[in-house]
């Protein structure tokens, strides 16, 4: 049974199985796979090509990451997304490897935050605005943590004022709804990032839905 992706009646993507059953938080379909299958890592930089700052070519950083033993890295957009293969298991194995990399490469420091497809799979099934009519996928903003906050730091952010913004946050993941759009926002980024105490990068949800498409796609590769 495939997993596909449709646009409900309020724009927002779903994973819905082939056969139109809705696909809820813990039961997504993931793709057959053996123990010698290479993982699927989806890597998020923080900070790249943002106001002239750390300017980094995608070509050049594919180019990277295959030197570092990475395979059939792919990069979405501008901004650091890189899609690849790689037999290593520990995440932060490869944090720290494609980190070092770029710094000898490329002479700046960036936060990378990894994701395997099983987990933006279950990003993508938390969505807590998902039932929710009129939401716009663009200013649907999903921050991915570098580790777990913990209970405390989850409890501090939730007591921030934001409004009109909505912020929730589950696990390693901050998802932040901006009814008037990310340019000018009420809710203050530096209380939230103090509270938080752990480095993360945002993306909006079209481009989460489409790392995965994308990821999925490498994984169905033989």
């Amino acid at each position: 049974m495939a997993a596909i992706y449709i646009l409900n009646t309020s724009g927002v993507k779903w994973i819905m199985s082939s056969a139109g059953a809705e696909l809820s938080a813990g039961c997504y379909h993931r793709p057959d796979a053996t123990e010698s299958d290479m993982a699927v890592i989806i890597s998020m930089l923080r900070g790249v090509n943002v106001g002239g700052h750390n300017v980094i070519k995608m070509e050049e950083l594919r180019a990277l990451y295959a030197s570092l033993k990475l395979r059939d890295a792919q990069t979405y957009v501008q901004s650091g997304n890189v899609i690849f293969r790689t037999d290593e298991r520990d995440l932060a194995v490869v944090t720290k490897r494609v980190r070092g990399g770029i710094e000898r490469k490329f002479g700046c420091t960036t936060d990378v935050i990894c994701r395997t497809a099983a987990e933006m799979r279950d990003v993508i099934a938390r969505n807590p605005f998902a039932k929710r009519r009129g939401i716009e996928p663009g200013k649907l903003l999903v921050v991915f943590l570098e580790s777990d906050p913990g209970a405390e730091a989850r409890a501090a952010v939730l007591r921030i004022k934001t409004e009109p913004e909505e912020l929730r946050i589950d696990g390693r993941e901050l998802y932040i709804y901006f009814p008037n759009g990310q340019a000018r926002p009420k809710m203050s980024w530096a209380a939230v990032n103090k509270a938080l105490g752990t480095p993360g990068t945002g993306r909006n949800w079209n481009s989460v839905v489409e790392m995965l498409e994308m990821a999925e796609k490498l994984e169905a590769a033989k």
